[in-house]
């Protein structure tokens, strides 16, 4: 278990908490608009998993910063959760007439972000330069790092071979069977300017319901952020509701790699971090087993459907991580 702090926790109420978020994908993106709306912009920062860019049609795509950015500008698609709302599709149409590539679906306004960061990477500035800029055009408040400025691409090993993460989630639809994962450059790429400031500072991490293994993984595999969760109040939140995701393969994920799909699994994914695990209402029977190792947990109702839905969400979250905070200071459970 993790040594005691030197100090007590003692910040009150929930807007003194200076809280970052690890987030990749919907899911992720859902949370983090609800912790945006219970904490002050300047005590929240969001950090997200990069290592599913890649190029396209020449343009640097960053699907899980933007996905996290347009939720939180409130110009997310709300029927996907990605893209943005009121899109139009002339650009994709006519790329498809004339025969160009058509799996990746981007949206004319959606290209306008992927243009303009792409001449921006190509004059030689950061990405979380970039995403600070995009961050005010859009009117978000908080601060959005990506995790890392340099180059980190995740590669899914499959029945197929090993297939760059886009090519096994959009273009193959997630069909081919995965046995595991590697994250190219994570080993020598360093945290985003911002990223090990932020963690150094913050209360307390919450992992949000995102894919742990090619959203939350990627992160925690650049050198220094892992080791940083080691002396913070961490907790989790599971993706997985009653043995399935609401979205993406998580679940599918751990199957096929003989881990059966359940929120306690995700909870012994990062059992090295955690201080304190969330789960839904629907897996209560499970929690019982997760005390008995000495995570406390949280049953409540997950699903995040409404903007509403989020927020409560997010301050049941932050109020149940101060009651164990206050209860039983962070304890580490091993080095890290």
């Amino acid at each position: 278990m993790r040594p005691k702090n030197s100090s007590p926790f003692s910040p009150s109420p929930l807007s003194a908490l200076k809280v970052v978020a690890l987030a990749g994908g919907v899911g992720g993106a859902r949370l983090v608009d609800g912790l945006a709306q219970v904490l002050p912009a300047q005590n929240l920062t969001v950090i997200v998993n990069t290592g599913d860019d890649f190029e396209y049609l020449g343009l640097k795509i960053c699907p899980d910063l933007d996905t996290v950015c347009y939720t939180l500008a409130g110009i997310a698609n709300p029927v996907t959760g990605w893209g943005r709302i009121n899109e139009t599709w002339n650009s994709l149409e006519s790329l498809t007439t004339l025969g160009g590539p058509g799996w990746f679906r981007l949206g004319d306004r959606d290209i306008g972000t992927h243009l303009e960061r792409t001449r921006r990477l190509k004059l030689g500035e950061r990405l979380s330069q970039i995403t600070r800029d995009f961050c005010n055009a859009w009117g978000v408040n908080l601060t959005v790092l990506p995790m890392s400025d340099d180059l980190v691409q995740t590669w899914v090993y499959t029945d197929e071979g090993v297939l760059p993460f886009q090519e096994y989630f959009v273009h193959r639809r997630c069909q081919p069977r995965v046995s595991g994962f590697s994250f190219e450059g994570a080993d020598q790429a360093q945290p985003a300017l911002g990223v090990m400031e932020a963690l150094g500072l913050a209360d307390m991490v919450v992992i949000c319901p995102s894919n742990p293994w090619v959203s939350i993984d990627p992160i925690l595999a650049v050198p220094g952020i892992k080791s940083a969760l080691g002396a913070k109040f961490v907790l989790a939140v599971s993706p997985i509701i009653g043995g399935q995701t609401v979205k993406g393969p998580a679940a599918k994920m751990y199957a096929e790699m003989g881990i059966e799909p359940s929120a306690p699994a995700v909870a012994h994914h990062y059992h090295m971090l955690l201080n304190a695990f969330v789960l839904d209402q629907v897996d209560a029977p499970l929690a019982t087993a997760l005390d008995d190792q000495g995570i406390p947990t949280l049953t409540t109702h997950t699903l995040m459907t409404s903007a509403d839905d989020r927020r409560r969400l997010a301050k049941e979250v932050l109020e149940f991580a101060v009651k164990i905070m206050e209860e039983k200071p962070p304890e580490r459970r091993n080095s890290i």
